[in-house]
């Protein structure tokens, strides 16, 4: 039986791509987005240099709120990572808290 888990994802970034405000057949507002993570982080007493482009979507709330941003902002996301679908196993992250930084 599978049971719920700890997935959650917490990312500062820029908002690098954001595609324009869709809608699913169902008339959920849906948006499709790349967060820039830039950083320096601690791996094995080493400081690692982190430069990364991360796939994300939001529904809903988060996709109207995202909707009124603009390229080139710098937000905190959190959310979950789920397969980008049945087939693509490419993880994405699904938005669902949104704050400017």
């Amino acid at each position: 039986m599978i049971g719920l888990s700890s997935n959650r994802c917490v990312v500062d970034g820029e908002l690098f791509e954001l595609d324009d405000l869709r809608y699913t057949p169902a008339g959920i507002p849906r948006i499709s987005l790349k967060i820039r993570h830039v950083s320096t982080q601690q791996e094995a007493g080493i400081s690692r240099q982190l430069k990364c482009d991360i796939p994300a979507v939001a529904l809903g709330e988060a996709a109207q709120q995202l909707s009124r941003l603009q390229a080139g902002q710098q937000v905190q996301v959190e959310g979950f990572l789920a397969q980008r679908s049945l087939r693509i196993v490419q993880l994405v992250l699904h938005i669902d808290n949104i704050k400017l930084k």
